[in-house]
């Protein structure tokens, strides 16, 4: 009788601290809810995430959480530590590929890429970079850029030398002379032409991608399970991208404030820069060739329906 009582105390006692536990992480639940998590990377074309807080709506609070590399920030993604992220459309086509369940919402760039060359390599065409070591970060949209490049070239990565290296770290290595060349993302581009250890070999849009270069993804699951909170973002991404094109002189600001580079580097590299958010058939028609040629160059191992990956409900 004395156990059965005991036991039945304990049973109420573990029901009573189980509500009091749900009470009180319910205030901290809703408050977390009005913080609207976005990342982004490390590169002034991914800077239209800084100018959200400006669009932010009223009860809401944004937390802008920064990535180096294109696949962690759409990995961000699909482990909901944040509710968007703008990163390469590269790695969001090898995420899709695979079966993740990430979608494009927005576009987020085009530009901010730069083929350069140390002053002193004697590297001036794509075909000079033959035998040479370039810096190339892998699964980025920039390798998918160049391997294009090469190939209309007559050239294929076998001809260069590609030495793994992420954005941040190539003006360095090219200063230093560690690689002849870089393909980049600014404000490498706008640092090296600043202090002058490298030169301009192209700005590589002339392939049938052209400029595209990053998206704003979200997971799938996001958009069905609540898409009011998605759009909250994608509406912020448009008014701020609108904000920032009309206003360079701010891109310079804030770049020079969140990226902590030279302005004289920032203002070399921004006109390079196109902020974008529109999913138009230009847009599709870029990103389409884009998972084809990913395909020829074996990146993938299927062309995705990217009907399927896109999403224009919050446009």
């Amino acid at each position: 009788m004395l156990g059965s009582f005991t036991r039945l105390l304990s049973g109420a006692l573990l029901v009573s601290l189980t509500s009091l536990s749900m009470i009180a992480a319910t205030p901290a639940q809703a408050q977390d809810s009005k913080v609207l998590k976005v990342g982004t990377l490390k590169l002034i074309h991914g800077i239209s995430a800084y100018f959200y807080e400006k669009f932010v709506p009223a009860g809401y609070t944004v937390e802008v959480i920064p990535f180096e590399s294109p696949t962690d920030g759409k990995n961000a993604v699909l482990t909901g530590t944040v509710d968007t992220c703008i990163h390469g459309i590269a790695a969001f086509i090898l995420g899709a590929a695979a079966g993740e369940p990430v979608v494009i919402v927005a576009n987020a760039n085009n530009g901010g890429m730069a083929i350069m060359a140390g002053v002193n390599s004697g590297i001036k065409t794509i075909k000079d970079m033959k035998g040479k070591k370039v810096a190339i970060w892998p699964g980025s949209t920039q390798e998918a850029v160049i391997l294009e490049r090469l190939r209309m070239e007559g050239m294929t990565i076998k001809d260069i030398q590609p030495i793994r290296l992420q954005f941040s770290d190539m003006a360095g290595a090219l200063a230093r002379g560690d690689v002849d060349a870089y393909v980049g993302a600014e404000p490498a581009g706008g640092i090296t032409l600043a202090n002058g250890t490298g030169v301009l070999v192209e700005y590589p849009y002339s392939t049938q991608i052209g400029p595209l270069n990053m998206i704003l993804s979200a997971s799938q699951k996001a958009v069905k399970e609540n898409p009011a909170r998605i759009k909250l973002v994608v509406d912020m991404h448009k008014r701020a991208v609108d904000h920032a094109m009309a206003n360079q002189s701010q891109i310079v600001d804030m770049a020079v404030a969140k990226l902590g580079q030279q302005r004289r580097s920032v203002e070399l590299a921004v006109p390079n820069v196109e902020l974008a958010w529109k999913i138009d058939d230009v847009f599709m028609q870029r990103a389409t060739a884009y998972t084809k040629l990913m395909h020829e160059n074996k990146q993938i191992r299927q062309v995705i329906d990217l009907n399927q990956f896109v999403t224009k409900q919050f446009q």
